[in-house]
């Protein structure tokens, strides 16, 4: 019964889609059981962080086949926290949603693709399988190839094209890897590939293979050079969609990284050199990006690039506290960027537009809103004592201690690039002087919402915003099992005996 446990999150999505779609004309419907489901989500990923603090790393075989031939499913605190998260973060979407998404895009079964998105990205966290991993990642893409293209609009569709493209791109790198790694090994089970890739003698071939999944993940994750289509696409969904994109689908490539160069290919000099110049650039030009766009979602968009670069340094230098470092910021990550792009959501029904240059006056209008939204703005410069700041403090001491000076000057660069960035976009969406803009027809601005309808927009908000501050202000908590994850990717001797016990 405990084992089956990890199976959950994926039958509950799974599950949720499939009624969803019984009510595929019933929008009402639709938005209500999405939201009930996705509190029975977040319950089910909270027993399952909880059981897993407890007791430690838990697997399933799937068909009782046994490690490593079978179908293998793992959750240890890395997997079960991203579920977590993921369950956070799914259910602040849902609600939202259901105010933002206009009625005539949920008609084309949004929420049914909502639930298997989040099921795709369930399944790529827990899988113990490269290939199965493979499998949940086309999932994503579909999933959210229809998502980005809902409603059919020409900068939706030009955008889609851009991520579907590069996406597949990354897909056949990743199949490619996985086909030369499995004729190498004998093995997909990422647990037996771990002791069967320092078996291979001709290591040239190895660390070719590490760097075609280095590029696959590497597009995934949105690094330098291959984070184009990103900034490219992600503005053009309803922006519920680009919550979710934001918070999670980078992070998917983000996971895939830290799992297979923790667990596969550990600590080769060469490699983390590789990673480390990459995490240098992301910093930089996802920085630089950023400080030229006037769009608010384009400039959310650029900071994910440029914080991509944050959790990648930290598994360049291959430490405990650097990967410590790494997945606090991954865990804060999640969170801030969902979050800011729900708020601009929020700030377009004010106003009718995302264009920095004809906002303004927001605060004069709405104080309390405007104070709720300074909270994810302002923890993502990492002003103390939030969330962003604490992970920085890990990732510069780590730093500093392997010598990585040029490392420590990015890191301090991108943040000192986002507090400008921020400022200058609160300045001018909410400080500025209000720019009187012609009202659109049949447009539904906040002001004319009732109330119910503007707490399905600001509850969610409120909602990631106290997780926000609970993981600023509780910080001790979150470095404690940042540390513990850390200490289990470093000393992967644990997740190997876990998966493969059966076979001892």
């Amino acid at each position: 019964m405990n084992e089956q446990l990890i199976l959950y999150p994926l039958f509950l999505q799974m599950a949720i889609s499939i009624i969803l779609m019984f009510g595929w004309s019933r929008i009402k419907f639709q938005k209500i059981f999405s939201v009930f489901g996705s509190v029975i989500s977040l319950g089910l990923s909270i027993w399952l962080f909880i059981y897993i603090w407890e007791n430690g790393t838990q697997t399933i075989q799937a068909g009782n086949w046994e490690a490593p031939f079978g179908i293998t499913f793992v959750a240890d605190m890395l997997s079960s926290t991203l579920v977590l998260l993921t369950a956070i973060s799914g259910l602040a979407v849902s609600i939202f949603s259901g105010a933002s998404v206009l009625k005539d895009r949920l008609r084309f079964g949004y929420f049914p693709i909502f639930h298997f998105l989040l099921l795709g990205l369930n399944g790529a966290f827990l899988t113990g399988d490269i290939f199965n991993l493979y499998v949940w990642f086309e999932i994503i893409i579909i999933s959210s190839f229809v998502l980005i293209t809902i409603g059919g609009e020409k900068a939706q569709l030009e955008g889609a094209v851009k991520y579907f493209t590069l996406n597949i791109l990354a897909s056949m790198i990743f199949l490619t890897a996985i086909a030369v790694l499995y004729g190498i090994t004998g093995s997909l089970n990422m647990a037996d590939l771990a002791g069967q890739i320092a078996l291979v003698e001709n290591r040239g071939l190895v660390q070719i293979t590490a760097l075609l999944f280095l590029i696959g993940f590497g597009i995934k994750a949105g690094v330098f050079p291959l984070y184009f289509w990103l900034p490219a696409s992600y503005h053009t969904p309803p922006f519920a969609v680009s919550a979710i994109f934001g918070g999670l689908l980078t992070k998917v490539g983000v996971y895939a990284l830290i799992r297979v160069f923790t667990l596969i290919f550990v600590d080769d000099p060469f490699l983390n050199n590789i990673i480390m110049i990459i995490a240098i650039l992301t910093l930089v030009s996802g920085g630089i990006g950023a400080l030229v766009q006037n769009n608010m979602r384009k400039v959310f968009s650029y900071l994910i690039i440029c914080h991509i670069g944050y959790m990648i340094a930290g598994l360049g230098m291959f430490t405990e506290v650097a990967i410590a470092g790494a997945i606090f910021y991954l865990i804060h990550d999640i969170i801030v960027k969902t979050n800011l792009f729900m708020l601009s959501g929020v700030v377009y029904r004010i106003k009718g537009t995302n264009s920095m240059r004809d906002l303004g006056g927001i605060y004069a209008k709405w104080p309390k809103i405007s104070l709720l939204l300074f909270i994810p703005l302002f923890s993502l410069v990492g002003i103390p004592p939030l969330s962003g700041f604490w992970p920085k403090i890990n990732l510069i001491k780590a730093g500093f201690t392997n010598g990585s000076y040029i490392t420590v000057g990015a890191i301090i660069f991108a943040s000192f690039i986002t507090l400008v960035i921020i400022a200058k976009l609160w300045s001018e969406v909410f400080w500025k002087e209000d720019k009187e803009l012609p009202l659109r027809s049949n447009f539904g601005y906040f002001s004319n919402m009732t109330n119910a309808k503007r707490l399905q927009f600001i509850v969610p908000v409120a909602l990631l915003s106290i997780v926000s501050l609970y993981i600023g202000f509780g910080a001790e908590h979150i470095q404690e099992l940042s540390a513990r994850i850390a200490d289990e990717l470093v000393n992967s001797q644990g997740y190997v005996d876990a998966v493969l016990k059966s076979k001892n």
